[in-house]
């Protein structure tokens, strides 16, 4: 997988992320943040390991995620909690599960159409 689409995606989704908390009030912007917090681990995944296949990126993002959310139920450093959260909600489990099968259908399409 060519790395300027991805490093491309990657931009698009930090951009989501920050417009959705702009343009939305309420749970939205909360919820699509797991969602695409995920999808940028997904991207981070490709640019480091470009052949891998969608469903392992997914799962390694997925998992990523979950970790870190359960990481949550301890302490975590003061600065890193603007990254890493602070809080666990099991309700963050589910949408880092939409955003990885999210970025998974999206980088099937993508290689189906290039190939």
């Amino acid at each position: 997988m060519p790395r300027l689409p991805v490093l491309c995606a990657a931009v698009l989704t930090v951009a989501a992320g920050l417009g959705v908390r702009v343009f939305f009030d309420g749970p939205v912007p909360k919820y699509a943040g797991d969602a695409l917090y995920t999808v940028l681990i997904y991207t981070l995944v490709v640019l480091i390991l470009p052949r891998v296949r969608p469903w392992g990126a997914a799962a390694l993002a997925a998992g990523a995620s979950g970790v870190i959310e359960f990481a949550q139920l301890g302490e975590i450093p003061a600065v890193l909690r603007p990254l890493l959260g602070s809080t666990f909600n099991p309700p963050d489990l589910f949408w880092y599960a939409v955003g990885a099968a999210a970025a998974w259908a999206a980088h099937t399409l993508w290689l189906r159409r290039a190939g």
